[in-house]
């Protein structure tokens, strides 16, 4: 080829190339010039907006609402409030009566109240009391029921007698009607008197007693054998010990039963007495338990231990 053709075909192959389109997919992959790509870009912004105006925004899921408890479901789960122990106390009562250690009720009664509640009292009768602020009798007496009530988790009254009704040669120390005209002169008056001071401690411990043991040593034990023999007082169980004396009355066959505890010392001179009352208290159908231990006369604490157990045996069948 000679030069002229040369750079003639040269011309049309150029001229060619500069004409041919871009061998492309379809005209929606062709490239797109920069204020092409910026209109587009505005109008899929703008149309997105648009969308996101058109749809609602679904709202954040509402937590459930706290369902407060049931009354039932907080009885459940609350802890009970326990009731106070004793309910209540009375004023401060000053009297030589009560030893330390012991609660006044009032000037002539003294009261013991165990650690936790109970629904069980023992009123004891004490033997002759001299008078006076100290005594070894009212000091033992009272240590006595104030250890062994506790121990048993059982309240106590302990109400003084009278001056006057103690044996010749004591008249001015402290008794109990222990038969006889005394008896029936001055036993309704005392027994008006013990339910008055238990309705004032019933108050004391919030609630009433259920069960009532009456109990007593030496003169006291009399007194309280008498009771029970002529049914001068409603008790649960009864107790004499270090005495008891007693005949059978017109009126035991008619009372029902209830267990009687004697207790008395081997180095007291009342065991004759002593078991002369649990013979007239079998023959009536009484359950009846005599206990004899070595020791003298007066109030022991192994006397009411074995009582409160004796009396809680018979309950129980």
């Amino acid at each position: 080829m000679n030069g002229a053709a040369s750079c003639t075909w040269s011309a049309l192959l150029l001229a060619a190339l500069v004409v041919v389109p871009c061998a492309c997919n379809s005209a929606a992959d062709a490239p797109r010039s920069r204020p092409a790509l910026a209109r587009e870009g505005a109008a899929l912004a703008h149309e997105g907006a648009a969308s996101a105006r058109a749809a609602p925004v679904p709202a954040p899921p509402t937590p459930p609402a706290s369902q407060p408890p049931s009354a039932a479901a907080a009885a459940t789960s609350a802890e009970p409030e326990a009731a106070p122990w004793p309910r209540a106390r009375p004023p401060r009562v000053e009297t030589d009566w009560c030893i330390e250690g012991v609660d006044a009720l009032d000037e002539e009664t003294c009261y013991v109240l165990p650690d936790a509640p109970t629904r069980a009292l023992l009123i004891y009768l004490h033997g002759i009391v001299p008078p006076g602020k100290d005594s070894q009798q009212k000091t033992n007496f009272e240590t006595v029921v104030s250890r062994a009530s506790r121990r048993a988790g059982v309240a106590a009254l302990m109400p003084r007698g009278k001056v006057g009704l103690a044996p010749k040669g004591y008249e001015r120390w402290w008794g109990w009607p222990t038969g006889g005209p005394a008896y029936d002169k001055h036993a309704a008056a005392f027994v008006a008197s013990f339910a008055e001071k238990r309705r004032k401690l019933e108050e004391i411990a919030g609630a009433p007693f259920s069960r009532v043991y009456i109990a007593g040593s030496s003169s006291g034990a009399f007194f309280a054998a008498a009771l029970a023999l002529r049914g001068g007082i409603a008790a649960d169980g009864f107790g004499a010990m270090s005495g008891g004396g007693g005949r059978a009355t017109p009126e035991l066959a008619g009372l029902a039963p209830r267990p009687f505890y004697i207790g008395f010392g081997t180095h007291d001179s009342v065991g004759r007495s002593a078991r002369a009352l649990a013979d007239v208290l079998r023959g009536a159908g009484w359950p009846v338990r005599v206990a004899e231990h070595p020791v003298g006369h007066g109030a022991r604490e192994i006397y009411l231990d074995e009582a409160f157990a004796f009396w809680r045996e018979h309950e129980a069948r």
